[in-house]
């Protein structure tokens, strides 16, 4: 049904775009770029007069809009217009980004292996992931339940806030399958202005997938509110996100050779009829978080820097004098020289006294604080565990198990800043800070054999400061320092520092920028404490030492951009899962069961990595590529594939002249290695056990699609791994998960404005 209403769909647009395109131009709509930017008739960027209303002719007059005279008053023609920024979640401080509006590679946006396939997942719409690309990879936070959900989970930092004229809203929906084994994901976006400088906005994010294999299904759902205010002396942003996250674990399939060689069967197998570990067993997250930044600023105002041609243009002498009466000028013409410069002078300053010149405020200090408070809560449901599939019980019946674990944390930033730029001597902004931070958890624990619940309290004061330049166009830097005074983490560090130079170079646009850091930091509080019924530690662990130095070179003309980077890490702690063997009734070796657990390697280990972007141009074809290369000094706690790549090859030509069409295929792979596995019971990646591990990858990943774009609206067809039975051998990106077998995927994101 689905794909008969997409056809449907796709055939009636076909139709009705050239019809559209050949209406006269007074009842036509405004021309359009490439990216669906309104422009006039000579392909301009459209303009628009003092009344909001588009001029289309060139030379400043109002002209027939949708068939509508725009010179009629009555007719109000809705401004579109935005403009988008991030905000850093220590500060609030402001970082322009771009709208979500560009039209290529649309039909990578949904997929949880990421836009470039460098994420490895359980193979259903968002499951949990982690990437291949080791410098992407963030520390653990203080909830590790939700950091492989940054696929859907968005912290505020990576939210976008948005400032426009006419209220937007975009509404998006993706989907494939059927009803038993589809996914579909439904997202919309508001934003709105109350006035110039203030404006609210939601995003709302539900995500279903049913699962090609069974017992995986996933059900994720999003809800954020925002606002701002941008005033001269007083900024604030405000945020709330919701998030409630359950997913089915199956544990993976039961015998691999059911995908790598399925001949041996005497029948064949679909993905539904593949039997799985684990059944009615499910992982659920509920995550709160409230988050608000303001600042006061003290600073002066002056006047604005205009453009010459808006600038006043001082009368000549004659032209002041003549304002003056009769016996004044006589005056004037009597007096000495001396005087008449002082009469000219005060005409002057007169004249420029009645000028209406802007202002605009010049913030000098500000005085900051952040505050973010965080409730979070993990169960795990088991209601049909065999009994080999875990090697410990520690308490309780593994067919009707219910741990939950809960935390909450609050914390307070306060800090002064001296802001860049007040000055001619002021190149840099310097902002000093003071932190507290309370943390909360709850754990399941045992007293005289009996479940109880135990409460873990952890508070740190820190201070910090920071020197930062963001203004001008040639060389920008960023350097922030942190250290833990009084807690739970006294003595934890954290100094990261980015740089970035630009300049011109044979007709080119050349950027080089850096990034290094030194960091102590104390191991999440998960993986120093956990309890359930099937994985139980309390560990001390040492602190992580963490140095990184990495250099990016790009070219704007040539599309080149080139990452070297290198990471040494001292005490890394990582989850593992061990094997142990178990008999059957007779005595005999029966398999394997797992038990999870958290390790630390004393030594160093280090991490190298070289990653190139190179897009080719050539007419109507593009081809796009990332190739990354990777070298871990211990492979055995921290396994890399050495070679990991990407390749977009794909025209772009224009149908009708309004409606842009990408057609291309991509491809994904990484080299043999032993990929981590995944454990059910936390939700973690682990490193897999010496007795059973097995080698994924070498195993290439291919989507061929259908791109459109047309107006303010984007739609896709995706066939998702079209090569599907080829080389079967190592179609995993987890062990024992297999990639979905070839799915069709249709895509649609829609913006309106009113």
């Amino acid at each position: 049904m689905k794909l008969k209403l997409g056809f449907t769909l796709g055939i009636y647009l076909l139709t009705a775009i050239p019809a559209w395109a050949q209406f006269p131009t007074g009842d036509s709509p405004y021309g359009t770029d490439a990216y669906g930017n309104p422009v006039d008739a000579n392909g301009n960027p459209l303009q628009y007069d003092a009344n909001g209303n588009p001029i289309l002719d060139g030379n400043g007059n109002d002209a027939f809009i949708w068939g509508r005279d725009t010179t009629d008053n009555n007719q109000k023609i809705i401004p579109i217009g935005s403009y988008a920024w991030n905000i850093d979640s220590r500060f609030g401080n402001i970082t322009p980004t771009e709208v979500d509006t560009l039209p290529n590679n649309f039909q990578n946006f949904n997929l949880t292996a990421g836009p470039t396939g460098q994420y490895n997942f359980l193979g259903n719409l968002g499951s949990p992931r982690l990437s291949r690309l080791f410098m992407e990879r963030k520390p653990y936070s203080n909830f590790i339940f939700a950091d492989p959900f940054d696929y859907f989970y968005t912290p505020v930092e990576q939210f976008q806030f948005t400032n426009t004229l006419s209220p937007i809203t975009n509404l998006s929906y993706h989907s494939c399958g059927t009803k038993q084994d589809g996914e579909d994901r439904l997202r919309a976006y508001f934003a709105s202005n109350i006035n110039k400088i203030a404006g609210i906005g939601f995003k709302l994010d539900y995500l279903y997938g049913r699962g090609y294999y069974n017992n995986q299904a996933t059900s994720l759902f999003n809800g954020s509110l925002y606002g701002y205010y941008l005033g001269d002396r007083y900024n604030m942003h405000a945020w709330i996100s919701v998030n409630h996250m359950r997913l089915g674990e199956n544990g993976g399939i039961e015998d691999d050779n059911y995908i790598t060689h399925p001949e041996d069967f005497t029948r064949s197998f679909g993905s539904r009829d593949i039997p799985t570990n684990l059944s009615e067993n499910w992982n659920r997250n509920e995550d709160q978080t409230y988050y608000l930044t303001h600042r006061y600023n003290v600073g002066f105002y002056k006047d604005a820097e205009l453009p010459d041609s808006l600038k006043p243009v001082m009368p000549s002498d004659s032209a002041l004098l003549a304002g003056l009466r009769d016996s004044v000028r006589l005056a004037y013409t009597q007096a000495d020289t001396a005087r008449q410069h002082r009469v000219i002078d005060s005409l002057r300053n007169d004249f420029m006294a009645q000028q209406d010149i802007p202002q605009e405020f010049v913030p000098v200090t500000s005085f900051i604080h952040t505050l973010r408070i965080r409730n979070a809560k993990h169960t795990v449901y088991s209601y049909d565990t065999p009994d080999y599939y875990y090697a410990d019980l520690f308490y309780g019946d593994p067919n009707n198990m219910s741990d939950r674990t809960r935390a909450y944390s609050i914390q307070n930033t306060l800090g002064i800043a001296l802001r860049e730029g007040f000055n001619k001597w002021a190149k840099a902004g310097l902002t000093a800070f003071a932190a507290h931070e309370y943390r909360h958890f709850i754990l399941p624990d045992l007293h005289g054999g009996n479940k109880i619940e135990r409460s873990y309290a952890e508070n740190n004061i820190s201070v910090g400061g920071q020197l930062s330049k963001r203004e001008g166009k040639t060389l920008h830097y960023d350097v922030t320092g942190e250290i833990t005074l009084l807690g739970e983490d006294v003595g934890q560090f954290d100094v990261d520092g980015k740089a970035d130079l630009n300049f011109r170079l044979f007709k080119d646009t050349v950027q080089l920028a850096a990034h290094a850091f030194v960091k102590n930091l104390n191991p999440s509080f998960y993986m120093r404490h956990y309890h359930s019924q099937f994985a139980w530690w309390d560990n001390d662990l040492s602190k992580e030492f963490r140095t990184r130095i990495e250099g990016t070179l790009s070219l704007k003309r040539t599309r080149t951009a080139l990452t070297v980077g290198v990471e040494n890490i001292k005490n890394y702690a990582y989850f593992a899962t061990d094997k142990v063997a178990y008999q059957n009734e007779a005595g005999e070796f029966a398999g394997y069961s797992n038990r999870i657990s958290v390790k630390q390697y004393g030594n160093s280990v280090q991490v190298f990595s070289a990653k190139l972007n190179q897009d080719f141009k050539l007419g109507i074809l593009h081809w796009d590529n990332e190739v990354a290369y990777q070298k871990t000094s211990n492979a055995d706690i921290l396994p890399l594939p050495e070679l990991s790549a990407y390749s977009n090859l794909y025209i772009v030509f224009h149908y009708a002249k309004v409606l842009r069409v990408q057609l291309g295929a991509d491809v994904r792979y990484f080299t043999e290695y032993y990929a981590p596995d995944y454990a059910p019971i936390i939700q973690q990646f682990t490193v897999q056990a010496p007795e059973t591990r097995i080698k994924l990858g070498n195993y290439p990943i291919c989507n061929a699609y259908i791109n459109f774009f047309l107006k303010h609206c984007r739609f896709y067809v995706n066939v998702n791994h079209v090569n599907a039975g080829s080389f079967n051998k190592n179609a995993f990106l987890v062990p024992h998960y297999p990639i979905n077998p070839l799915n069709i995927h249709f895509g649609l994101s829609w913006n309106f404005f009113n």
